[in-house]
């Protein structure tokens, strides 16, 4: 900007940019003298008029600011952040955005959409007088002629409300109010607009005391614009309304009839945005206020039926999450049956790929797997902690996860993926009553000449696996063979949503004798793994994975064949799949575990494993996925990793290190430091948990060579849940494995244990309670000091309702090896546990973990028999869990019978004369399972 001049109003003196007498100075404030004080300022501003050089050069920048050019952006950026130095700069950009209508739209826009920043960024260092300036000129032009330049100010005019302006404001509400009643329309439609973001951002703070609740006022007020004859008029009037629904706004509750009426009046409103605010707004009703619809249901579904169909996607979009919410719903069943034969069909053929998403997938493309990916195509990834689990008599069925084909590039929700989310809650809900109507389209589409309509059939077959498996398995012995015929056609999109939906069935394929359809699913599988599309192989690297989870050590004579595929795809994948194909190893090592520890195969699979470890650098975070995969490949190689364990270890080492001191340096001196990325810290410490528990005592000499005990003491008391929980679970892994060293720090550790037991923070509390109870199993009677510290907050965990599973079981097994090293200590609070201890053990597999807990619980019961005593037939139950126990602890269980048979005590333990006594303990505790 030639002359560098300062931007300043003209009854001013000039001042260059460069020689400012303090930063942020103001016109304003150098007139101050002038105007006389605080009130002399706001006169100023309100008369304010720019200086034309200085107009001239903020024309320039922001026409600059719209090339294409890099280094002119750059250049731009750079002007910007100098022109923020000075607060009257503010008083420019609003001047081209209201009052330079000779300025071209775009260039107006941007300056308000600047100075939209700058509030966010800087507001509350504006001076008064600009503050003011720039609101007084929003209200003034919300009526500016130009559709963009009234959403622009109507941006702003939020963005000032957001900053905690709305108190600070009051004239701001009754004033956009009353601009409503105007007969300008666009006077009226700016107002609504900047109302509708208000609402938007703003909803709680308008329901709220410290406004005096004006919704009381503007509900009724916005209801009243229902009927206004401009369709844009009565969707901004339907949006802000809308806003409240979620909330249940008080003032919109008390007028909710009325508010239901006007909808329906619109129902058929020719306006496409209008009849998806309509929409939008029945599905939010049907989950906040169901009982006023109700009386209403058939209309509504018949409405939602058409709209579902609607010429414009965006109001079938919102129409189909309809069936999603109601499928939550208890009326859900009662209300839908009669109505699936015309449903189904429509989300069918919603399910069906456009002309747009296929242009968008680029479906016409067959092979691009020489095509570098960029860096907007990688998510980024987000690192799971690890959590220390027990093994269940049943296995425990998966998480629910939310219906996910393998659309990740069309990352926006669209028709396609709501209708099949919604068909996949449906078969959830009716079950196999959902396929008559069904099963006469499936055929038809699975079939159909047409690859996109084949493309459907496939994706409708996998979103009913989970809710209608049962009643599809007659059909699966003839389907599952077309779906491994369509893994190799023609078509990548169709190869891609075959891996999916195969998928799906891959329990019930792993159910079958392995000749029959998992071998030549996992054969055509791994081809498509090595495919020549880039989606393609992400479909099947993850279905492989899920099928590696199914099948386990069924795929262990296959093992080389496996291998010899993933190692091939590591020289072939681009960046995206590279992280994909990390998760498809560490899940097969965690399905075959020890299996894998065989030379041939850690030939085959350590050196490229180890060559991307080398590549990558302490930054970068595809360590993430690749340090995960370790972890598992350590765990399963156990000895066999060995040769690979030194530096691995150190690096973990290191990157706890190095993230340990810039989070001190960060929090010492925030102003100059970044904060660190802590995953880096917690996949490292899962990695070592990985180590520690496959390498058993071989990691002791890593251990002695490295400050690792120190650095866990800094992890366990780190800020952050997850740091804690992975810390925990190595704390576990390393008593495990090398006690001696844990044992000197057990003095510091054991508070912070203790600490930890708390159940907000589930998966820290669950491996805090592991940790202890393996430090219980190593110490032995060198507990007793510590047990006051942890006790009454694992009996308080145990009786607490909700409590997961995993940290139930966790926690029983706890008190059980406390109770077994320390049993005169803990016996005393037996009749406060003993109930849930047995419940949450019940269903737990044979292992030492749970012997060690029995055994704690039979010395306990010998020390404090009355314990027992009210809570006896769910010991019983307990006990019978067992498949074999070991001889020394069936034993345990028979004396538990005598416990007082000897005993003088006045408390009488009625075990003594129970029948078990006599025909055999086991047989009578199995009457009672």
């Amino acid at each position: 900007m030639r002359g560098e001049r300062r931007l300043l109003g003209r009854r001013g003196p000039s001042v260059t940019w460069g020689k400012q007498r303090r930063p942020g100075l103001a016109g304003a404030d150098l007139n101050r003298g002038q105007a006389g004080g605080a009130s002399g300022d706001l006169l100023f501003m309100m008369e304010w008029q720019p200086d034309e050089q200085g107009l001239q050069q903020v024309l320039q920048l922001l026409k600059d600011s719209q090339s294409p050019d890099t280094a002119t952006q750059r250049a731009v950026q750079q002007k910007l952040e100098q022109l923020n130095q000075y607060p009257d700069f503010n008083n420019y950009l609003i001047f081209v955005l209201t009052r330079l209508k000779s300025e071209d739209e775009p260039t107006r826009s941007l300056s308000g959409l600047i100075l939209k920043n700058n509030v966010k960024a800087h507001y509350q260092s504006f001076p008064q007088g600009v503050a003011e300036f720039i609101k007084q000129e929003c209200l003034n032009n919300i009526g500016d002629a130009s559709p963009l330049i009234r959403a622009t100010i109507g941006i702003l005019i939020t963005t000032i409300a957001s900053k905690g302006e709305l108190q600070a404001w009051p004239e701001l509400l009754p004033q956009l109010c009353n601009l409503l009643n105007s007969e300008d329309y666009n006077t009226c439609e700016g107002a609504f607009g900047a109302l509708q973001k208000i609402c938007e951002d703003s909803s709680e703070m308008l329901d709220s005391d410290a406004l005096n609740r004006p919704l009381t006022i503007m509900i009724p007020k916005f209801l009243q614009f229902f009927k206004h004859c401009s369709p844009k008029i009565r969707s901004h009037a339907i949006a802000c309304v809308n806003q409240f629904i979620i909330g249940r706004a008080q003032a919109l509750m008390d007028n909710v009839d009325t508010f239901i009426e006007h909808l329906f009046a619109l129902a058929t409103d020719e306006d496409s945005e209008v009849r998806k605010n309509v929409c939008r707004a029945l599905v939010m009703l049907l989950e906040v206020r169901i009982d006023r619809l109700i009386p209403h249901m058939h209309s509504i579904i018949q409405y939602m039926l058409q709209r579902t169909q609607d010429t414009d996607e965006n109001v079938a979009l919102e129409a189909c999450e309809f069936w999603l919410t109601l499928a939550e719903q208890p009326i859900c069943k009662e209300a839908l049956s009669g109505h699936l034969i015309q449903l189904i069909p429509i989300l069918v053929n919603g399910m069906k790929y456009s002309e747009i998403d296929i242009i968008l997938l680029k479906g016409d493309v067959e092979e691009d797997d020489t095509v570098p990916d960029s860096e907007q195509d990688i998510k980024p990834r987000f690192h799971k902690s690890r959590t220390v689990t027990l093994q269940h008599e049943e296995d425990a069925a998966e998480e629910d996860e939310d219906f996910d084909d393998d659309d990740d590039t069309l990352s926006d929700w669209n028709l396609r993926k709501c209708s099949a989310a919604a068909l996949d809650v449906l078969a959830n809900v009716f079950r196999d009553d959902l396929l008559p109507h069904l099963l006469p389209l499936l055929k038809g589409l699975l079939f159909h000449p047409d690859w996109v309509v084949k493309e459907s059939g496939i994706l409708v077959l996998g979103a009913i696996a989970e809710g209608c498996m049962q009643g599809m398995v007659p059909y699966l012995p003839e389907l599952i063979p077309h779906l491994i015929q369509c893994l190799p056609d023609k078509k990548a999109l169709v190869r891609s949503i075959a891996c999916w939906t195969l998928s799906r069935y891959a329990h019930w394929v792993v159910s079958q004798p392995p000749d029959q359809y998992l071998k030549p699913l996992m054969t055509e599988l791994l081809k498509r793994i090595l495919d020549g599309n880039k989606r393609v192989q992400e479909a099947a690297c993850s279905a492989f994975a899920t099928l590696e989870e199914e099948a386990c050590t069924e795929l262990v004579p296959y093992l080389s064949y496996i291998l010899d595929t993933l190692v091939f795809a590591f020289g072939k994948y681009q960046h995206k799949n590279l992280l994909i194909l990390y998760d498809a190893i560490g899940t097969l090592a965690d399905s075959v575990g020890h299996h894998l520890n065989q030379p041939e195969y850690i030939q085959k699979l350590m050196p490229p494993l180890i060559q991307k470890w080398n590549e990558l650098k302490d930054e970068d975070k595809d360590l993430f996925p690749l340090l995960e995969c370790l972890s598992s490949v350590a765990t399963a190689l156990q000895s066999g990793f060995l040769p690979y364990c030194e530096p691995v270890y150190q690096r973990c080492v290191t990157l706890v290190q190095k993230t340990l001191a810039q989070a001190m340096m960060y929090n010492t001196q925030p102003d100059q430091y970044e904060a660190p990325d802590k995953d880096f810290m917690i996949v490292a410490l899962d990695l070592l948990s990985g180590l520690a528990e496959g390498l058993g005592g071989n990691v002791e000499q890593l251990v002695a060579r490295s400050n690792i005990m120190t650095l866990l003491f800094q992890c366990m008391q780190d800020t952050m849940p997850e740091v804690r929980q992975s810390s925990f679970a190595l704390l576990g892994d390393l008593t495990k494995a090398c006690f001696q060293h844990v044992k000197p720090c057990i003095a510091e550790f054991m508070p912070i244990l203790g600490t930890n037991l708390n159940p907000e923070f589930i998966s820290v509390c669950n491996n805090a309670t592991w940790a202890i109870g393996e430090i219980c199993m190593q110490m032995g009677a060198e507990m007793q000091p510590y047990v006051s510290l942890v006790l009454n907050n694992l009996v308080e965990i145990i009786n607490r309702p909700n409590t997961p599973k995993t940290l139930l079981e966790n926690t029983a097994i706890t008190i059980g090896r406390l109770g077994y090293v320390c049993p005169q200590e803990v016996a005393p609070m037996l009749q406060q546990f003993i109930r849930p201890w047995c419940t949450s053990l019940r269903n737990i597999r044979d292992n030492e973990e749970k012997d060690s807990a029995f055994r704690g619980i039979c010395m306990m019961i010998g020390v404090n028999p009355g314990g027992v005593v009210q809570d006896f037939i769910f010991f019983c139950d307990a006990v019978a869990s067992w498949v074999n126990p070991k001889d020394d602890l069936r034993e345990m269980f028979y004396k538990v019978g005598d416990c007082s048979v000897d005993s003088k005590s006045t408390l009488r333990c009625p075990f003594h004369s129970l029948p078990w006594l006599h025909t055999g303990f086991f047989d009578i505790c199995s009457l009672h399972n």
